[in-house]
């Protein structure tokens, strides 16, 4: 068994951390370029062969391809001085955050990237969101500085009005657009210039410092530019939050960096500081509020993601887990706590992307690969010794609803089973009309892009021709209303209760007028925007109940 000192210095060395934006604020080509500093691939943006080995690229499935869009979480280790990076890569489409939302709860740490141009973005909230109630830290890097940007204390101002988070800016930028010519350091004193467009490999930045003589940087940078960043940097030190240690651990006060990762600039600056500023795995709660302390000898983690179908020719599912604690070590037994039974964990992996390699070992904020063979679904936690679930990843309430039915019956089989590989995924939500068996299955999804994946994904790995049939429920509320309270709303309300794949009932209403007046009239029957609030519920009246026994 390895040593407690030698665990510590592998959990120490280890970051766990995604990447949230709107689409097309520059994700794909920051993550390329983190691989491309890391040496995890040669070229960035350039699309090879896989002999060539010199190339990943986060989006795998066909879809994604045909599209240019990313909508499936990819998660790609990669190694960069004495750190070991899990990144997870999340969907950047703006109908597609549900994925999104899952994998924030395996990350410890954040990287909140704003286009300079158009500062918060809707999505941007939405993920934004995840993030604070998860109280996790968030860095900002605000991208696309080559090109026209908005004034940067509008941009800063923007971020603390719009999302509630003070800012530190730990670089302050030098121009923009085609006046862009560099950043300066705040702490370092020193400045970074700006040479031009450098797209397909990585060099470093010219560093001049601030103190002292400042010849040889005015012949690259004009004076006044630069004085005139110079007396904004100033300005923010004189008027401008002090970092504070506790709050950017807290996830309310956010370090800022500015760059442009199209033409490699401030990213590798942004990538070092970011490393050594971001928490290693930290300890996690179980449902009943315990600590689970990443050093534990007994080995844990629970499942956030599950994706079939990755190799096609293989037909094969994997289960995507965040290690908590301990480590794996290959044959590991441990206790399946939804199923209440012992596995054990063979052939674990490890994933740049689509591509996977073996790995022997995994310790706790690592990412790692489970063949399923069905066994496990998504919010599972795999425990050594022990039997107990960590809090819940929660199903988010669908805005949009539709049935499915298969233009083969003979299909039917078929197609039921693949639905229900895709909902085990995450990919939509299945529900059932209550007292009606055989009626047409209802999805939900959160975006309208999950029932194109959808769509698409049973034709091309189920070989099933389906119709999506809109229904016209915008709300889903979960609830935990007595059967007595149920007989009640259906004689006075004209909702729809359906089940989702757990058992738990749902109402479905037609809009926001449904739903007050549904509230309005039966002000007694809780109802509950996710499932976690729902089980969070049942959780605290299970123990009130104890407690008065």
């Amino acid at each position: 068994m390895m040593l407690r000192d030698q665990r510590q210095d592998e959990v120490t060395r280890r970051r766990t951390f995604a990447i949230i934006s709107h689409p097309d604020a520059g994700k794909t080509t920051l993550t390329e370029k983190f691989l491309l500093i890391g040496g995890a691939i040669r070229l960035a943006g350039s699309v090879k062969s896989r002999k060539s080995k010199k190339f990943a690229t986060s989006d795998w499935m066909e879809l994604e391809k045909q599209r240019g869009i990313s909508v499936s979480t990819s998660v790609m280790n990669f190694d960069y001085e004495r750190f070991a990076c899990n990144l997870l890569d999340t969907p950047g489409h703006q109908d597609f955050s549900e994925d999104t939302y899952r994998t924030l709860s395996a990350a410890d740490c954040a990287i909140m990237l704003l286009d300079g141009a158009k500062g918060v973005e809707p999505q941007t909230i939405k993920l934004f969101e995840v993030c604070k109630l998860r109280r996790i830290p968030i860095f900002t890097f605000i991208n696309k500085m080559d090109r026209f940007a908005r004034d940067t204390f509008d941009l800063l101002d923007e971020i603390e009005k719009v999302l509630g988070i003070r800012t530190f800016p730990m670089t302050w930028p030098i121009g923009s657009g085609e006046d862009f010519r560099g950043v300066i350091h705040r702490h370092k004193r020193e400045v970074h210039f700006f040479e031009g467009r450098n797209i397909t490999t990585e060099t470093r930045a010219r560093v001049f410092p601030i103190d002292g003589d400042r010849s040889e940087l005015h012949q690259v940078i004009d004076p006044a530019a630069f004085e005139a960043a110079l007396e904004g940097m100033d300005m923010v030190t004189l008027a401008g939050n002090e970092f504070d240690q506790t709050a950017f651990s807290q996830g309310e006060l956010t370090p800022v960096f500015f760059g442009s990762a199209m033409t490699n600039f401030g990213v590798r600056a942004f990538l070092e500081e970011f490393l050594e500023m971001a928490p290693s795995p930290g300890v996690k709660t179980i449902a009943d509020g315990t600590k689970v302390d990443p050093l534990s000898d007994n080995f844990s983690g629970f499942i956030f993601k599950i994706q079939a179908n990755m190799d096609p020719k293989h037909r094969d599912r994997i289960a995507f887990m965040r290690v908590v604690s301990g480590t794996y070590e290959t044959g590991k037994l441990v206790n399946h706590s939804r199923l209440n039974r012992e596995i054990k964990l063979t052939q674990p992996l490890q994933f740049f992307a689509r591509e996977r390699t073996g790995t022997d070992q995994a310790f706790s904020g690592d990412i790692i690969g489970i063949y399923d063979s069905g066994i496990f679904a998504i919010g599972d936690s795999l425990v050594e010794n022990a039997r107990y679930r960590f809090d819940g990843i929660p199903s988010f309430a669908p805005e949009n609803f539709a049935s499915l039915t298969t233009n083969n019956s003979l299909k039917r089989k078929q197609l039921m089973k693949g639905l229900e590989q895709l909902c085990q995924e995450g990919t939509v939500q299945l529900f059932n009309e209550e007292n009606r068996a055989a009626s047409d299955p209802i999805l939900g999804a959160v975006g309208e892009l999950q029932f194109d994946v959808m769509l698409f994904r049973l034709q091309n790995e189920y070989n099933v021709d389906c119709t999506l049939n809109r229904l016209p429920y915008q709300i889903a509320r979960w609830t935990d209303a007595t059967d007595e309270q149920i007989a009640e709303s259906r004689a006075r309300t004209d909702s729809t209760l359906v089940r989702d794949i757990f058992g738990n009932r749902l109402f479905l209403f037609k809009n926001q007028f449904h739903l007050n007046y549904f509230v309005s009239e039966l002000p007694k029957i809780n109802l509950y925007s996710s499932d976690a609030q729902l089980l969070g519920a049942r959780h605290e009246a299970t123990v009130a109940s104890e407690d008065a026994e």
